[in-house]
């Protein structure tokens, strides 16, 4: 088993094109058990873990409604923001500058073949990663995502989550708010959870801005702990 991981920060990069990066990582180690299996052989699997920062846009999952988006063509346009349907688990969220995206393609027979565990492992990253800058972070029964102040009338999101995988391969991941502009998410019912608010950790802690390249060093260091993984040198992607 293969547990090494290697780290790519695309930097700021349209969502379209990261999809489709994340598709030809994703495909590349599908094919490779494929032709394991058929061949009754045993190539190594390679794992990645992709950071970016999205323009404005807006994503809808598979099982999403588009009532929750809030914006015709027109008003998305004036906003400077983009929409895509796309193939995750969830429903609606927003993606931009003062996120940290977060995608995980991983070939999870190399770590345990429980989806559930890998969801819940990628939540308890968030939390602990919170738990870092004094946030008591969690999840909230039957909602996705990392939540504060859970079961209280103040409950507000703070990362968002969603997944895809197949043949124990995932892609598509977390995207926390960091530095976020909440207007955005003003324009949709986020992730169709009516009535619920959202945040940033800038907002929490009461700063203008937090250093993001530090909360990235927290989640691999909380990400390579929960799942025993080791980390490949940080690359640069600009393609």
């Amino acid at each position: 088993m293969n547990k090494t991981i290697e780290i790519q920060d695309l930097g700021l990069k349209d969502y379209k094109q990261t999809w489709d990066y994340q598709e030809h990582l994703f495909k590349a180690i599908v094919d490779i058990k494929i032709k394991n299996r058929q061949e009754d052989t045993d190539v190594e699997t390679p794992n990645y873990f992709l950071f970016v920062e999205h323009p404005h846009v807006y994503t809808l999952g598979k099982s999403g409604d588009m009532s929750n988006l809030l914006l015709n063509e027109r008003q998305l346009s004036e906003k400077g923001a983009t929409f895509y349907k796309i193939n995750r688990g969830g429903d609606i969220t927003y993606h931009g500058p003062g996120q940290i995206v977060g995608y995980p393609i991983l070939d999870l027979d190399n770590f345990f073949t429980d989806i559930h565990k890998y969801l819940r492992l990628l939540e308890e990253t968030m939390i602990l990663t919170l738990a870092d800058y004094g946030l008591k972070a969690g999840r909230s029964e039957g909602e996705t995502g990392v939540w504060l102040d859970v079961g209280s009338p103040f409950a507000r999101k703070i990362c968002a989550m969603g997944v895809r995988a197949s043949r124990w391969v995932t892609m598509h991941g977390f995207a926390l708010n960091v530095n976020a502009n909440l207007g955005y998410f003003d324009n949709i019912i986020p992730c169709g959870i009516r009535g619920k608010a959202v945040t940033s950790l800038n907002v929490e802690l009461g700063v203008e801005h937090v250093d993001e390249a530090e909360v990235k060093e927290k989640l691999l260091k909380h990400f390579s702990s929960l799942f025993e993984a080791e980390f490949l040198t940080f690359t640069l992607n600009n393609n």
